[in-house]
């Protein structure tokens, strides 16, 4: 992923979601001297947002002709977008259009993948309709990790803990696994223990993810592999760990976190690999080569 140069007193526009992820963008931004205008979608991102950018507009993901305008308002030109915007509950709670009460910009971008005959309420379907719209409006949706590209985890065993030979096994496994589900737009993560799939990602997110292999794998040591789409847009829904995947997966007796290097984004790096250490749990990042060198092939890679 190469990296964009973008006027020092440029300001930039954030759409910030759920978890921490657009507090490091925020962060990271702020650093290299830009300015940080937010649009904080209520019920999803952190409050700790106001102290870090420049203006914050707290708004219902439905109000996306407020978003555009208030990006206007203060000159933005590039808008990256960090952290789950989308969760399963709003899609699916049965009151969509009574609770987020969405304005004409956002039926006109949404309409046709949520309210017509062939509703498609993937993440990639949806967020593909904001970054058109955005386009129109002038402003360039650009990856959050072509900004601040240091978040992107290189290839590597970040922990004192390596796998064992029976955790590459179960890598394989689940590599091959979570790239045909990342495929299919179904999820990015599996739980592997001894080459048998406990649970699979899906619109319920990691978390879940792993909490539900902790609930069906109580003798623990299980594998979390989490890996990007092979047609992954590094606009939005990158791969993202932290010190919570790190804590509920040592909870819920997971051993070992397996990503794919360059194509994913690690959190408090330095916070979330002694927290992997002191909890004894394993994070390697590897990147197709590395794998296949690990003898962790994917032959569906391409699918």
């Amino acid at each position: 992923m190469s990296s964009v140069t973008l006027s020092a007193d440029s300001t930039i526009g954030l759409i910030a979601g759920w978890g921490r992820f657009p507090i490091s963008v925020a962060q990271k931004l702020r650093a290299q001297g830009h300015d940080v205008v937010c649009v904080a979608i209520r019920g999803h991102a952190s409050t700790e947002l106001e102290s870090i950018c420049t203006d914050t507009f707290w708004s219902g993901v439905g109000r996306f002709g407020a978003h555009v305008r208030f990006f206007r308002r203060h000159g933005v030109s590039d808008v990256t977008m960090a952290g789950k915007l989308f969760k399963h509950e709003i899609l699916y709670s049965g009151s969509l259009l009574w609770r987020h009460r969405p304005d004409w910009t956002c039926l006109k971008t949404f309409g046709p993948s949520l309210l017509g005959r062939q509703r498609d309420a993937r993440d990639d379907s949806l967020l593909m309709s904001v970054i058109r719209t955005y386009d129109q409006h002038d402003m360039t949706v650009r990856s959050a990790t072509e900004l601040v590209p240091e978040l992107l985890v290189t290839d590597g065993v970040w922990t004192h803990r390596d796998v064992t030979v029976a955790q590459r096994h179960d890598i394989d496994v689940g590599w091959k696994v979570a790239k045909a589900m990342g495929g299919l737009d179904v999820g990015q993560a599996v739980a592997v223990k001894d080459g048998t799939v406990i649970a699979v990602e899906a619109i319920e997110g990691t978390d879940a993810c792993v909490e539900r292999a902790g609930l069906l794998c109580r003798r623990g040591g299980w594998t979390l592999v989490k890996v990007s789409k092979p047609k992954q847009d590094m606009r939005f829904d990158v791969p993202t760990i932290g010190t919570q995947t790190v804590q509920n997966v040592a909870n819920a007796g997971g051993r070992a976190i397996v990503v794919e290097a360059d194509r994913t984004i690690l959190l408090n790096a330095d916070a979330t690999i002694a927290l992997a250490d002191r909890l004894g749990v394993a994070i390697v990042a590897m990147n197709q080569a590395s794998a296949d060198s690990a003898g962790v092939t994917s032959t569906l890679q391409a699918a």
